[in-house]
């Protein structure tokens, strides 16, 4: 499948500016999307004139819906947008902090929708697309102190799911990727040990392109930890929490 102007967004770091940086290798002209300016700038220092800085915080829906259908309308048409800008906090509901419950939800639900949602109406008419959303492995199942991420994730794969049953039919191409534990700013504060098969950003990125490319409906890895995550949640949920807690402590 060929692209020639992609949007992706959360472009600065992590598997966000990997992906920037592999599709323009290929020629696709990628409009990285970002909070941090300086960032962005330095990737088009490192990948090329193909690189065109966009800075956008996905946190504010309606600027984001907006600029993004103004977008595909300067662009000639956006081919493949991916909702890839994404937060992730450890928030126990012991301690609630609604601050950091709401960032995440205003960025891995609400941005992520109106990132999708602004490019939909021209795709729809010109009848092609690739609407891709970067959920995550921790949307099929629920966690210990990560009840607002893994639901965030679970969110967004649900309405992919339900939004490609209406744009298939037309045209366009719908994909929802769940990845493990990969290496990145999000990450980092982690321990080694706490995340099993954990992945090269490089390595993560390298999978996810392809598996766009391909036209995956829905593509989770590793394989491994996917696996391993499948068969926690079909297990009697008494038995599964109690194991959860156990790990996480």
């Amino acid at each position: 499948m060929h692209f020639q102007r992609a949007l992706i967004t959360g472009a600065s770091s992590g598997l966000g500016r990997g992906l920037a940086t592999w599709y323009a290798r290929q020629g696709v002209t990628v409009y990285a999307a970002a909070r941090r300016t300086k960032e962005l700038d330095s990737l088009r220092a490192e990948a090329g004139e193909k690189i065109v800085p966009l800075t956008l915080d996905v946190g504010d829906g309606d600027a984001t819906e907006a600029r993004v259908r103004a977008l595909d309308a300067e662009s000639g048409g956006l081919d493949l947008v991916i909702a890839n800008a994404g937060v992730g906090n450890d928030v126990s509901g012991r301690a609630i902090d609604w601050p950091t419950v709401k960032r995440m939800v205003d960025v891995n639900v609400t941005g992520a929708l109106a990132t999708l949602c602004g490019a939909l109406p021209g795709m729809v008419e010109r009848k092609r697309g690739h609407l891709v959303g970067i959920s995550s492995l921790a949307a099929l199942i629920a966690l210990p102190r990560s009840a607002t991420y893994s639901a965030s994730k679970a969110f967004l794969a649900m309405w992919l799911e339900g939004l490609a049953l209406d744009v298939e039919e037309v045209g366009l191409k719908v994909t929802s990727i769940h990845p493990g534990f990969v290496k990145s700013e999000m990450t980092q504060k982690n321990k080694p040990e706490a995340m099993p098969f954990l992945l090269e950003t490089d390595e993560a990125v390298e999978l996810m392109g392809r598996a766009i490319m391909r036209g995956e409906r829905v593509y989770a890895f590793p394989w491994q930890t996917a696996t391993a995550i499948r068969a926690s949640a079909a297990m009697p949920r008494g038995l599964r929490n109690s194991i959860l807690r156990s790990v996480r402590k």
